[in-house]
């Protein structure tokens, strides 16, 4: 189906994209799954190419382009002729925009044109052994010290954590409230900064998912992101963002898998017929295109929105459900009509299934999404039980 919220320059943009993904990136792929994280040169290599945190202001290197469409069209670009776990929007758009909005004017000169040029990857710590989507739960703390801040305490699952140059840490400031969270960025050098091991996943082969430790690291005042007291509302702010990059992702991920599946059951032959004569493919094929479809003008819709300022965090809980339990339902359909092939690593299909599962987990998962939406209609649990 046409997609109509893309406009001339939008899709001159695409074949820039497309032709950098063909040569820089997917020849590397299978490489950086075995190794289990891509080649920092990747980055270096697309901020030559203009593509990260193109939202900057120009006298930081930026573009200076807030339009989200062109980072839709990135990860779309990204997953179709790269990896998906090739993490270039959550250094971009997850992560950069922290500390284009909240940094210190020192913080910003300084590290904004080495994010924009590629030189400095970026990660966000949140996290914990303990708290995961819970953010009120989080242990690591910060201290003052003068004019600085010593922060302790410990990080898992973090994306970019093996290559990440700087990392967006949330750490406790006020120990008797829940939200009393700041938010620091802590480089790559300071003392008491260490890096766990690259943590072994079932997919995202080529993201590199590191444990992080804190013990005393001492981080000026210029790298504090905002009010340190009230960075768990900043968290908030960003959810949104967060989740609609995850909805793109999956819907992309998913389409994906259905062109490599229609392709495959045009060409394989079961008892003298092409698999896709067969009324279960045909069937299934037809359902997945019309679930497709309607998912991928949903977040359409929803980036529209997003660029006027007006994307919510129920609404973006919606897509992100929504697309995620999708791609989950079109992966196991698209294995199943690869037959034993889909279970063969050398078929895309396969690792695509296991790369998927994690995305009913990560940005929010599926639970707390329908926990979202539900008290957006008035089903509160606890206000439902107070009556």
């Amino acid at each position: 189906m046409k997609r109509l919220i893309f406009d001339e320059d939008h899709e001159m943009f695409r074949d820039s994209v497309r032709r950098f993904m063909q040569s820089e990136i997917a020849p590397h792929v299978d490489q950086w799954r075995e190794d289990g994280a891509c080649d920092p040169s990747a980055f270096v290599k697309a901020g030559e190419m203009g593509l990260l945190c193109m939202w900057a202001d120009e006298k930081y290197g930026g573009a200076g382009i807030e339009d989200f469409r062109f980072e839709q069209i990135i990860i779309e670009e990204t997953i179709r002729h790269g990896d998906i776990g090739l993490f270039l929007t959550l250094h971009s758009r997850l992560v950069g925009p922290y500390i284009g909005r909240l940094g210190s004017e020192e913080l910003k000169a300084r590290l904004l044109p080495k994010c924009i040029s590629g030189e400095t990857i970026l990660g966000i710590a949140m996290t914990e052994p303990g708290a995961g989507s819970d953010l009120a739960g989080i242990k690591t703390r910060a201290t003052r010290d003068g004019d600085d801040w010593l922060i302790s305490g410990s990080k898992t699952f973090i994306s970019n954590g093996i290559n990440g140059g700087a990392f967006i840490v949330a750490a406790r400031t006020v120990a008797d409230r829940p939200h009393g969270i700041g938010l620091f960025v802590v480089e790559a050098g300071m003392k008491g900064f260490e890096r766990g091991r690259n943590l072994k996943k079932m997919g995202l082969k080529t993201q590199d998912t590191a444990e992080l430790f804190f013990d005393n690291v001492r981080v000026p005042a210029r790298n504090v992101l905002g009010d340190p007291e009230r960075g768990f509302y900043s968290l908030m702010h960003h959810l949104a963002e967060e989740r609609l990059i995850s909805a793109a992702q999956e819907v992309s991920h998913a389409q994906v898998a259905f062109d490599l599946t229609l392709d495959y059951i045009l060409e394989r032959k079961a008892f003298g017929k092409p698999i896709a004569a067969f009324q279960n493919s045909r069937f299934k094929m037809a359902e997945m295109r019309a679930a497709l479809d309607i998912t991928q003008t949903f977040i359409d819709q929803c980036v529209l929105l997003h660029n006027q300022g007006e994307l919510t965090a129920e609404i973006a809980a919606e897509a992100k459900l929504i697309a995620s339990e999708l791609e989950s339902d079109v992966m196991d359909n698209c294995v199943q009509l690869h037959g034993g092939a889909g279970y063969m690593s050398e078929y895309r299909i396969s690792h695509m299934f296991t790369d998927a599962r994690v995305s009913r987990i990560y940005a929010g998962s599926s639970e707390i999404m329908k926990e979202i939406i539900a008290r957006s209609i008035g089903l509160d649990e606890r206000k439902l039980l107070a009556k």
